[in-house]
């Protein structure tokens, strides 16, 4: 597989990523640092899709139903060099089935996520979920 994305930016003005049909803005210049993401929450950004991607395809998978996720990322960034150290992530499963098997779920995710495998590679990655009946 192949992936390609394109992003543009000017002088002393925010960037645009280009990705199929989709356009984000992000953040360069001090003036944007309190409304448009940065290039490291972009990547916590592409962490937490991949989980969530794949959240999707393990349903159909090990066969459960849910009806919505969600996930938090958190990531602790050192200085020298710059990069990140630490991701933490939790994520809620909003799920009556009774069939979801957690830890199966988490190993899969863990296994199989292309961002995730390659994000471990330089970092430690921590995390959780949780069900959540409602």
């Amino acid at each position: 597989m192949q992936y390609t994305s394109k992003a543009s930016s000017s002088s002393k003005n925010d960037a645009t990523l280009k990705i199929k049909d989709s356009e984000i803005d992000f953040g360069t210049t001090p003036e944007s640092a309190d409304n448009l993401p940065n290039p490291a929450e972009l990547f916590l950004g592409s962490f937490a899709a991949c989980i969530l991607k794949n959240v999707e395809r393990f349903s159909v998978l090990m066969n459960f139903e849910y009806t919505s996720a969600e996930i938090t990322v958190k990531a602790t960034r050192l200085e020298k060099p710059p990069r990140m150290d630490e991701i933490h992530y939790e994520l809620k499963i909003h799920s009556q089935d009774n069939s979801l098997n957690l830890n199966l779920l988490q190993k899969n995710i863990e296994k199989f996520g292309t961002i995730f495998n390659t994000v471990k590679i330089s970092c430690t990655i921590s995390g959780a979920i949780k069900q959540i009946s409602e």
